[in-house]
């Protein structure tokens, strides 16, 4: 008996070993070909309309292929997509990046028109896509999709790509544009997938103003949560460093317990239920402005290539493996639409895209202009941004298809598939889940080529090199003693009152600047004697 127990067990030992040896393979040759990618898009680098994204779609696309072909038209893939990997572990790095590298006084600066293109704008554009979906789809013989699906579909297609955009503009030669279409993007991302995880768990039946008001509500919870617990993470970081200066003994510890506080973050939010996207931003927000001034020279260089690094990996390897999975014949397959009603649904999507974005991005661009009055011709949006703006958002990226996945229509096809269509192969059996996964990836492959080829041509056309209006930013306001207290209790009463009744001016006249000068000026008498930061001869590159 002992000896077939010892059989049994050796026999387990040598099908795991085997079958952990067949994943070593393909993980070889993907990253084989990420390898090439790299290549290909340093060789590339002179041709600005091209991309890192587009090159490695292209290649995936290619690669895939070759796959296809050789499999005998099994599988186009290498790997098998799986929407924990990207939402753990590929994600993270981008949005902390994003957040540890932008230059925070042009986004907190700009944060009015932010918020209202990535919350305001997801909720206009996710209502523009649904109901035309609703009333165009059956049309178009594509039915059996309750009210539920059709609100999930919009938050899908309005999940602009953030990673794309970021490539397409540059950070020093239009400040403005890449602090608003980066703002927007993180935000959006964000504000995308709150409203579809509400959205899954909202009955179709009770689409009414009072669940409207519970999803809001539902919102500004995970909001304001998520912030909160990424602030908190990115001021412990800075407290502890300043505290123990770790560097004094090895600058490796800095740099460990930067990455690993952020990914903390992140897991904390998603454990909870919050926007990992959101948390983990705001604690490379706050690492950037506190802890980064903590650690040593070393560690200071250290941190800015190695966490870009860490970041394009993963949006190359996000976008090979869309390339990829563009070929997978399953799922083509399994859709059983006929082909007409496939570029009907394709053709319409797009359209409800262009359509939802353009609805939201002129007219609230309108109201912080209002908001921007007094700023001068240098603050407001003009007509060739928000032309740009509404372009660099068309791209729909690897957000969309890991919603599409995740998505889990209702069904009546077996007991087993009662909470999910998809099985752990990333393949689906149902034919509408099927159709809206490819239709997903039909999407993301035309924007992000599409309208990655053509968006630095639109901007160079809008914005020539020569103009003024793209090195432009919103006016700063007159310079200040960042050392003067809003209130002080060696002054006046009579004194205290006149400037109270100054700042009260000045807060309706520049709401905006006004809210930030008050910021500054805490976060200079009170921050950073705690939390350490720049200096002041570095306080204009700061918030």
């Amino acid at each position: 008996m002992e000896a077939m127990n010892d059989n049994s067990t050796l026999y387990d030992l040598a099908m795991n070993l085997e079958s952990s040896h067949s994943q070593v393979i393909p993980i070889t040759m993907f990253i084989a070909v990420l390898c090439l990618c790299l290549v290909i898009g340093h060789l590339l680098e002179e041709y600005r309309w091209v991309n890192e994204s587009i090159t490695a779609i292209l290649i995936g696309c290619v690669a895939g292929t070759i796959i296809l072909c050789t499999s005998k038209w099994k599988s186009s893939r290498l790997l098998t997509f799986n929407e924990e990997l990207f939402f753990i572990y590929l994600l993270p790095p981008i949005i902390f990046n994003a957040g540890f590298q932008v230059k925070k006084k042009q986004f907190f600066h700009n944060l009015f028109p932010i918020m209202l293109f990535g919350v305001a704008g997801v909720f206009i554009s996710t209502s523009i896509v649904a109901a035309g979906s609703w009333w165009l789809f059956p049309k178009l013989g594509f039915e059996g999709l309750t009210i539920s699906d059709y609100l999930s579909i919009g938050t899908i297609f309005s999940s602009t790509d953030t990673v794309c955009t970021l490539q397409v503009l540059n950070q020093d030669e239009t400040p403005l544009l890449y602090s608003l279409v980066f703002g927007e993007g993180v935000v959006n991302d964000a504000t995308s997938v709150v409203l579809f995880n509400a959205v899954q768990k909202m009955n179709a039946d009770t689409l009414n103003g009072q669940t409207a008001l519970r999803i809001f509500v539902d919102f500004l919870y995970l909001f304001s949560m998520s912030t909160i617990l990424g602030v908190t993470a990115g001021l412990v970081t800075a407290f502890i460093l300043k505290g123990l200066y770790f560097g004094r003994h090895s600058s490796v510890r800095e740099i460990a317990l930067m990455v690993l506080v952020a990914y903390l973050s992140y897991m904390l939010a998603e454990l909870f239920e919050l926007s990992g996207i959101l948390t983990v931003f705001f604690a490379g927000v706050l690492m950037s402005h506190y802890s980064w001034h903590n650690v040593t020279e070393s560690s200071r260089i250290t941190t800015r290539y190695a966490f870009a690094t860490l970041s394009f990996i993963a949006e190359t390897f996000i976008f090979l493996y869309v390339g990829m999975d563009a070929l997978d014949y399953a799922k083509w397959k399994t859709s059983t639409i006929s082909f007409g009603t496939k570029m009907g649904i394709y053709c319409t999507v797009m359209l409800l895209i262009l359509l939802g974005r353009a609805v939201f991005v002129f007219p609230l661009s309108v109201i912080t202009n209002y908001m921007y009055r007094s700023g001068g011709e240098s603050a407001k949006i003009t007509g060739q941004h928000q032309m740009v703006i509404w372009w660099a958002g068309l791209m729909r990226g690897a957000v969309s298809v890991a919603l599409a996945f995740k998505q889990a229509f209702f069904c009546n096809i077996s007991v087993l598939f009662c909470n999910s269509h998809f099985t752990h192969s990333g393949v689906t059996l149902d034919p509408t889940n099927a159709t809206m996964i490819t239709t997903t990836i039909v999407i993301v492959l035309f924007s992000t080529v599409v309208f990655g080829f053509l968006t630095k041509p639109l901007i160079d056309h809008l914005l020539p090199p020569n103009s003024n209006t793209t090195r432009v930013s919103r006016d700063p306001g007159p310079k200040e003693d960042m050392t003067l207290p809003l209130m002080s209790l060696e002054e006046s009463a009579s004194e205290n009152l006149s400037r109270a009744k100054d700042n009260l001016s000045m807060l309706m006249d520049r709401p905006v600047y006004t809210i930030h000068s008050y910021w500054r000026r805490f976060d200079t008498a009170y921050m950073r004697p705690i939390f350490g930061g720049p200096s002041e001869n570095d306080n204009d590159a700061s918030c």
